[in-house]
């Protein structure tokens, strides 16, 4: 960026995707500290799970549960 003239400097490089990472954050309105927090809910919430096979086994649970009231699809 520099080197292609867009920038003077690799300091000003810096400065201006800070001030870009911030606008962001400032956007979407979370603090470092509620970011954090996030992410940490995330890692401790354990790994993700696949859609797909979650989904065919509720589609199952709740299939079987209308065929019980003599429901259908």
């Amino acid at each position: 960026m520099v080197a292609a003239g867009e920038y003077a400097s690799a300091s000003e490089v810096i400065r201006d995707a800070l001030r870009q990472w911030k606008d962001r954050r400032d956007l979407h309105g979370y603090t470092v500290e509620e970011l954090r927090k996030l992410v940490q809910e995330g890692i401790d919430s354990g790994p993700a799970l696949d859609g797909p096979p979650i989904m065919e086994r509720l589609r199952a649970k709740y299939l079987k549960m209308a065929e019980a009231k003599g429901l259908e699809e």
